[in-house]
C-alpha cells in the first residue's frame, strides 16, 4: 500500500491519524473484485494487510483490523445508523485521495454514537463531511460498505486464509481463533502483531459471543440424507425466527443475534428463561419466534421488530417471543464446542424444559423424515435441519454436519429495470428490478406494474452475457447506473418468503429472492399480481 508523503500530510494539515490511505483499500477491493481465482484474491487481501502491518507503529494493530474489517466487507461498527436514504444523494467528490482509514473508521465511531434530538440531522452533517473529503471510487466503496453491498467475492472465510498467508502462521490457528471472535478484524491484528500466541487467547469464554455453526443447503430430504451414508441424523424443525445465543454465568445474561449483536435489554424473555435453568454457567444456541394465538409463526417482520429497535423490549406486550434452544456449547465449567452432537443433545434435554427445545426427531429412514419435513411446514415453519450426530459444533462454518432444506417458492415476475454490475460484473446489467402485475392499473385500463424488490443472485455468467443483450434491447432509459426497460420480460424468481415494506411502493418484499429462470414461454399477462404476492405474507 502507498504511504502519505510528508507534503501530503502538510496538505491535510495534519487532519488524518493515519499513514493507510482508503483509496489503496478501494484499490485492493476492486482488484480482488475483478479476479474469479480464489488464490489471487487470497494474496491480493494478503498483501494488503502486510502492508498495513508493516507501518510498526503505535497504531499499526488499529490499521491492520480496520483494513480486514473493511475488506472483510463491513466495518467495526455494528450500526451507524446510515440507511439507503442517507446514500441517495452524495456532495461532489474530492478530486484527490487524502482520506486514511483511520480517519474513516473514527468518522464512523461518531456516526454511530449520534443519538437523541437532532441526531438524524447531525448524522447528516457528520455523513456528508465524510463523503466530501472522499474521491469518486471512496465514495462508491463507502456506500456499499455502510449498505452491505460490498460484492468483491472476498468472503470472510477467505479474509481468514488471507490473514494466515499474511501473518505467516498455521490456518487451523486462524480459523479456531475466529471461533470466538465477532469479527475478522481482531484476528487480523492478533495475527500479524503477535503470531501464534496472540490466537490462543481467542478461546470459548461464557459471555463472549461464539460465530454461530452454518448449514449448507440441499433441494430435499433424501438429498440431505444422501450425505450421511445411512447413519442415524437429528432432524430439527427450522424456525424461521432469531438466532439467540444465550450466555448465561450466574445472574448474568447476555444475548446475542446470528451476527453476534448484543440485544439482551430487547429480548427479556429469553433472559428469563436462561436465569430459570437449574445450572450455574450456560451458552445455548436457538431461536426465538412471535407466534399467533393459534402457536403459527406471526410474519417475520414482527419477530424482526424486537431486535431492530432499541425499544424491542417495549414491544413485549404486542410481539411476545417464544424461545426455541437446539444446541448447547458449554455447560457448568465445561466446554462442549468439540463434543459430537449426540452429546450435546443429551446435555441440553438435561438443562432445558421440553417446551423450550426446538421439535427433534432422530432416524436414519429419509421417508420418516420426509414426513416430519411435511408436517414442520404445514405448521408454518420453514423446513428442517437434517444434522450430524456425530460432528463436533463447528461454529463459524456452513460444512456438511448441517443441511437445511426448505420448500421453494417461485413467482413469476416482470423485470422493470436493471443496474449496471461492478467489480467481476462490471460491464455487464445485473441486480434486476422486480415488478408485479396490477390488473387494470396502467392506461386505458391494461395492466400496471409495482416494484417489490431487486435480485443479483442466481445469475451464472452466461445468463448474465444473455440479459445484458436483452435489456439493452428493451432499454427506455439510462442514467448511467439504472437501465429502465420496457416490462416485456418474465423472470421466475425463487424466495424463501414475503414480508412487509415501506422501501418498494407494492409494499411487500421478497426476502433472499435469487433467479430460478427466465420465462420466454410466458407472456407478461400472466405473471403474478400482488395481490398474489401479499398472499403469501399469510403463509410464509
Amino acid at each position: 500500500m502507498r504511504r502519505v508523503s510528508r507534503p501530503q500530510r502538510a496538505a491535510r494539515r495534519r487532519a488524518t491519524i493515519t499513514d493507510v490511505l482508503l483509496a489503496d483499500v478501494v484499490a485492493t477491493s476492486a482488484a480482488v473484485a475483478a479476479t474469479r481465482s480464489r488464490l489471487t484474491k487470497r494474496e491480493l487481501l494478503a498483501a494488503a494487510l502486510r502492508s498495513a502491518a508493516d507501518d510498526g507503529g503505535p497504531r499499526a494493530g488499529d490499521e491492520v483490523e480496520v483494513v480486514a474489517a473493511f475488506l472483510s466487507g463491513r466495518p467495526r461498527q455494528r450500526r451507524t445508523g446510515v440507511g439507503w436514504r442517507s446514500l441517495t444523494e452524495l456532495p461532489p467528490p474530492a478530486a484527490t485521495p487524502s482520506l486514511g482509514v483511520l480517519d474513516v473508521d473514527a468518522a464512523l465511531d461518531t456516526l454511530a454514537a449520534t443519538a437523541g434530538t437532532g441526531s438524524q440531522a447531525a448524522r447528516g452533517t457528520a455523513l456528508a463531511g465524510l463523503m466530501a473529503a472522499a474521491t469518486t471510487d471512496e465514495q462508491q466503496f463507502l456506500r456499499r460498505l455502510l449498505l452491505g453491498e460490498l460484492r468483491q467475492g472476498a468472503l470472510d472465510s477467505l479474509l481468514l486464509d488471507a490473514v494466515a498467508a499474511a501473518a505467516d502462521v498455521p490456518v487451523t490457528a486462524v480459523r479456531r481463533a475466529a471461533m470466538f471472535s465477532a469479527l475478522s478484524g481482531p484476528i487480523a491484528r492478533a495475527a500479524l502483531t503477535g503470531g501464534d500466541g496472540a490466537l490462543e487467547s481467542f478461546r470459548l469464554e461464557v459471555g463472549r459471543p461464539v460465530r454461530p455453526m452454518l448449514a449448507s443447503a440441499a433441494p430435499d430430504v433424501l438429498a440431505a440424507f444422501a450425505g450421511f451414508d445411512g447413519d442415524a441424523v437429528a432432524v430439527d424443525a427450522k424456525i424461521d425466527g432469531i438466532r439467540v445465543q444465550v450466555h448465561r454465568h450466574g445472574d448474568d445474561v447476555v444475548v446475542y443475534t446470528r451476527s453476534l449483536e448484543d440485544v439482551t435489554d430487547r429480548l427479556p424473555e429469553v433472559v428469563e428463561l436462561a436465569r430459570s435453568l437449574p445450572v450455574e454457567a450456560v451458552v445455548l444456541d436457538g431461536e426465538a419466534i412471535a407466534l399467533d394465538p393459534e402457536g403459527r409463526p406471526r410474519a417475520f417482520q414482527d419477530t424482526a421488530s424486537r431486535t431492530g429497535s432499541r425499544d424491542g423490549a417495549a414491544l413485549r406486550g404486542q410481539v411476545p417471543l417464544t424461545t426455541y434452544l437446539f444446541d448447547v456449547l458449554h455447560l457448568d465449567g465445561t466446554d462442549l464446542i468439540d463434543a459430537p452432537a449426540s452429546e450435546r443433545v443429551a446435555a441440553l434435554g438435561r438443562t432445558v424444559p421440553a417446551d423450550a427445545l426446538v421439535r427433534r426427531m432422530v432416524t436414519a429412514d429419509p421417508e420418516e423424515a420426509s414426513r416430519f419435513f411435511a408436517d414442520v411446514v404445514a405448521s408454518g415453519h420453514e423446513g428442517v435441519v437434517v444434522k450430524s450426530l456425530e460432528a463436533p459444533y463447528d461454529a463459524g462454518r456452513r460444512g456438511g454436519a448441517w443441511v437445511k432444506v426448505k420448500p421453494r417458492h417461485t413467482l413469476d415476475l416482470v423485470v422493470l429495470a436493471v443496474e449496471r454490475g461492478s467489480g467481476r460484473r462490471e460491464g455487464w446489467l445485473s441486480n434486476i428490478h422486480l415488478g408485479a402485475r396490477v390488473p387494470g392499473a396502467g392506461a386505458e385500463g391494461t395492466d400496471g406494474w409495482v416494484m417489490l424488490g431487486k435480485t443479483f443472485k442466481g445469475l451464472s455468467d452466461e445468463v448474465l452475457r444473455w440479459q445484458t443483450e436483452r435489456f439493452n434491447e428493451l432499454k427506455v432509459e439510462d442514467n448511467g447506473w439504472v437501465v429502465t426497460v420496457r416490462p416485456e420480460q418474465v423472470v421466475e424468481i425463487a424466495f424463501d418468503g414475503v414480508q412487509r415494506s415501506t422501501r418498494y411502493p407494492g409494499g411487500v418484499a421478497l426476502r433472499f429472492a435469487r433467479v430460478f429462470r427466465y420465462r420466454d414461454d410466458k407472456p407478461v399477462s400472466e405473471a403474478d399480481t400482488i395481490q398474489t404476492v401479499r398472499e403469501y405474507l399469510k403463509s410464509t
